[in-house]
């Protein structure tokens, strides 16, 4: 469904901009069905392998003497139609999240309502007191309970500096130590107390709904930097079988955590895709954005050289963390 969103983001663009379309895949490798429309022309695929989906247009990857091909269109043509996919997974996220805030029983906010017993150590010892609107967690700033437990999650491991307002006044408390817990051999900070609701207005449905979103979008980009800064592991990457499995706990929890993964998921397809990598959306827009400053295209035969490599690599890469989650199944 997500990547049916996303290439559907593709063909719609260039559907707008009468570029020629060859195929609407869905899934990758063998067709396992292919209906060809008699007006178009367009063959609309579902193909074997459960993993990516494609909209194959004239003059992608090749020189075309069709005037409606890709690479005779305008450049700004072509960098919207390219930023389309990610920017569909990122709206619908959004859309689907404010649905998800809107049937919320509560609206949590980030004032402390009364502080839970823990067997460590309690914030309440280093200063923290029912009352305390939390501001800002070691420097960020947090507007709701989500931004809250997630800059603690990722700050707590160590003492960090909470600013709070107290009877109207703001203060910073120094070197605040949080419960902690592990998992995946990674420490992360806990929350020790229990927030206050907000009242359901609009408004505040729509501040809930925006600041979720945001810090979701923001959660991946850190996630992202902590993989690569090698805070988490390959064990924590996951592929089709990992994600499933994690769709199924989730589903067993209930219908609102298996909506915000899904959420999740879709905003993740849509960053992941504008990383400046061959094969993926941001590397055709780097090579774009490359022109653009040129004013001068880049050799089509080399682009597509470029692009099939990092294709290729990332197969390799989708058979070793498929191989990884079957095995963590057992």
């Amino acid at each position: 469904m997500l990547i049916f969103i996303h290439e559907l983001g593709h063909f719609l663009t260039a559907r707008a901009f009468h570029v020629t379309i060859r195929e609407f895949a869905i899934g990758m490798g063998p067709k396992l069905f292919t209906k060809i429309s008699r007006k178009t022309g367009i063959a609309y695929s579902l193909r074997a392998l459960p993993v990516g989906g494609f909209v194959s247009m004239v003059g992608e990857d090749e020189e075309s003497e069709d005037e409606n091909a890709f690479h005779r269109k305008p450049v700004w043509q072509r960098i919207l139609i390219t930023v389309a996919g990610a920017a569909m997974n990122i709206i619908v996220g959004i859309l689907v999240m404010s649905i998800l805030v809107m049937t919320q029983d509560s609206l949590p906010s980030t004032t402390i309502a009364q502080f839970r017993e823990t067997e460590t150590v309690s914030t309440s010892e280093y200063g923290l007191q029912e009352g305390d609107k939390i501001l800002k967690i070691d420097g960020t700033r947090v507007y709701i309970a989500n931004e809250l437990v997630y800059e603690v999650m990722r700050k707590g491991d160590k003492p960090i500096t909470v600013t709070v307002e107290r009877e109207g006044k703001v203060l910073n408390l120094e070197g605040v130590v949080f419960p902690t817990f592990t998992d995946s051999s990674v420490v992360f900070g806990n929350i020790d107390f229990y927030v206050y609701a907000e009242a359901r207005t609009p408004l505040t449905v729509l501040k809930h709904a925006a600041f979720r979103s945001v810090s979701t979008i923001k959660m991946i980009w850190e996630s992202l930097y902590d993989l690569v800064t090698g805070k988490y592991g390959m064990e924590s990457v996951s592929g089709p079988v990992g994600v499933t499995e994690a769709l199924g706990e989730a589903a067993s929890s209930g219908i609102s955590d298996l909506v915000y993964l899904s959420v999740v998921i879709s905003m993740n397809l849509g960053i992941m895709n504008l990383l400046p990598l061959p094969a993926l959306d941001g590397g055709r827009l780097l090579f774009q954005f490359i022109e653009l400053i040129r004013r001068k295209p880049v050799n089509p035969n080399l682009e597509g050289v470029v692009h099939f490599a990092g294709f290729v690599l990332l197969m390799i890469l989708f058979v070793v963390i498929t191989f990884k989650d079957i095995i963590a199944l057992f």
